[in-house]
């Protein structure tokens, strides 16, 4: 599949932490760094996601923020 998205970063599943909903996706995407995604539960089901499965985070997005006192 190709992507216009110029963000994506490839990495390995290490975590997936189930609600009732949606899924917390951890992908370690090298150096020891994580990233998380909330993704539905379907789409973890339908992309077959599991723990040690390479993936790829696409990141599309026109502002990141995150903030701390």
């Amino acid at each position: 599949m190709k992507i216009s998205a110029r963000n994506q970063l490839r990495g390995k599943i290490v975590e997936i932490k189930e609600g009732a909903v949606n899924a917390i996706v951890i992908l370690e995407i090298g150096g020891g760094e994580k990233l998380s995604a909330t993704i539905s539960l379907d789409a973890v089901k339908e992309l077959k996601l599991s723990v040690g499965t390479e993936a790829t985070a696409v990141i599309k997005s026109t502002s990141v923020m995150v903030a701390t006192e």
